[in-house]
């Protein structure tokens, strides 16, 4: 821990890194705040997964792989969330169907792009301490970007995750606030995929939230919980992985998941004490 906080005060990349991880926590713990309580974990890893698609041709083409990321990641929500509206018993087939897809497309572009491997491998598995300056104003947009719109449509958004029929019967478009939802969830996405790549993005999406959700009944308590978990997480996870030179997406993951089951362990405790206390 030393070492990494010395090292943070003169290296620029480590700074990066540790601005990255921020925002990348801030994004997980609003957005998957919505993944958690609308239960659409499946569909967040459909359109996760479906990014690499983007990013491939975008390096192919020699454009930026983050705008490749956001313009394929919005396509897949959209796409994926009219598909688990309509398809009925078939979605989850159809989902995996696109996920498969996007990823395959990806790798086919990939591999005909010079210096592949590399690319691929900071993909799938992330690279936050290869994260440059203007990826992290790429993240600052977006990030602002999702903020402001969940600001702007908090009241519609919280009434299509806990209750669609009443949000229906007040006349609000449903579908439309479900996609708008889904193409934030998309955003988030491309904010994680530096930090912990395209194969752990769910975990990050979605882990915060569900330990806020031990701890809080109010959707804006558990936002507010999981956006300072995910700041630490990452912070954290950074600075245990730099010594030992470990892979920072996996350290941060791994310290998540850890978290979750202390906290799911220490919440079974704490019911048992207030049954037997009742009793």
């Amino acid at each position: 821990m030393t070492e990494f906080f010395n090292a943070l005060s003169q290296y620029e990349f480590l700074q990066n890194a540790l601005l990255a991880g921020i925002l990348a926590g801030i994004g997980c713990g609003v957005m998957g705040s919505f993944v958690v309580v609308k239960r659409i974990g499946f569909l967040a890893g459909g359109i996760a997964h479906s990014v690499l698609a983007g990013m491939g041709a975008a390096l192919f083409f020699g454009f930026s792989p983050t705008l490749g990321a956001v313009i394929a990641a919005i396509v897949s929500a959209l796409v994926i969330g009219l598909i688990s509206r309509h398809a009925g018993e078939q979605e989850d087939t159809l989902i995996a169907a696109i996920w498969a897809v996007g990823m395959a497309i990806g790798i086919l572009f990939i591999s005909k792009t010079p210096g592949y491997n590399t690319e691929l491998m900071s993909y799938l598995f992330g690279n936050i301490l290869m994260v440059s300056r203007q990826e992290i104003l790429w993240m600052l947009l977006l990030n602002t970007a999702v903020l402001a719109t969940v600001g702007l449509f908090y009241k519609q958004f919280l009434a299509v995750s806990f209750d669609e029929e009443f949000a229906t019967l007040r006349s609000l478009p449903v579908t439309t606030i479900y996609l708008l939802l889904l193409c934030l969830i998309a955003v988030t996405v491309v904010l994680l995929i530096q930090v912990v790549g395209l194969i752990l993005v769910i975990a990050l999406l979605t882990l915060p939230a569900a330990i806020a959700g031990h701890y809080t009944q109010t959707l804006f308590g558990m936002m507010s919980i999981a956006t300072l978990l995910g700041m630490s997480f990452t912070s954290i996870g950074l600075a245990i992985s730099y010594s030992p030179d470990l892979p920072a997406g996996a350290t941060i993951i791994l310290l998540a998941g850890l978290a979750y089951l202390i906290s799911t362990v220490f919440r079974g405790i704490l019911g048992r004490i207030r049954r037997h206390s009742s009793l």
